[in-house]
């Protein structure tokens, strides 16, 4: 178990680190989330039947312990919404993540900006699709829904950023600007 455990740890880890920073936007939170992922895998990959990738089986936890997190959190719905300040340097980690790069360009900030004003859900399926790279069908099983449900959020949680950004330029008067989110 030992070696298994070690060989999820090295392979997932940062991506399961990046995932849980998405959902809870502070790195101290982050980093103890991560434990108890592999806490939860430590205690229970015995009944790990292969039915999904480990991946798909580590974010489907992952997923839990950030909606559990929530849960204990006061005013978690407000902790939600809260906006992220990306001039600080919160997420310093051994290994960077290519979004530490990415930060200093502006469209980014304003699409993680307006990814506040997704619900779980959709925030959810935006990380494991978009940054996590996840298909829909591995989205689905990590998220423990149908592929129908995956794509129907998906589609949503696209129109909320693309009016979301769309009301950012207006704001900021750069209306002349397109806004495009696709895949």
């Amino acid at each position: 178990m030992d070696s298994v455990f070690d060989e999820l740890y090295q392979k997932y880890h940062q991506d399961v680190f990046q995932f849980l920073f998405y959902m809870v936007r502070n790195k101290e939170h982050a980093e103890d989330l991560v434990q108890e992922v592999y806490i939860r895998v430590f205690k229970s990959y015995h009944r790990f039947e292969g039915k999904s990738s480990e991946k798909t089986w580590l974010f489907s936890i992952a997923r839990n312990v950030a909606i559990d997190f929530f849960r204990k959190q006061k005013g978690w719905k407000d902790r939600i919404l809260e906006k992220f300040d990306w001039s600080s340097n919160q997420v310093k980690d051994e290994y960077p993540i290519p979004e530490e790069i990415a930060i200093q360009n502006e469209e980014i900030k304003r699409i993680y900006d307006c990814l506040e004003n997704c619900t779980m859900d959709q925030r959810s399926v935006i990380i494991l699709r978009y940054l996590e790279d996840l298909s829909i069908s591995e989205t689905a099983q990590a998220l423990g829904w149908t592929e129908s449900k995956v794509k129907t959020t998906q589609h949503r949680s696209l129109k909320v950023l693309k009016k979301q950004m769309e009301m950012l330029y207006v704001k900021e008067g750069s209306e002349s600007e397109k806004v495009r989110v696709e895949r």
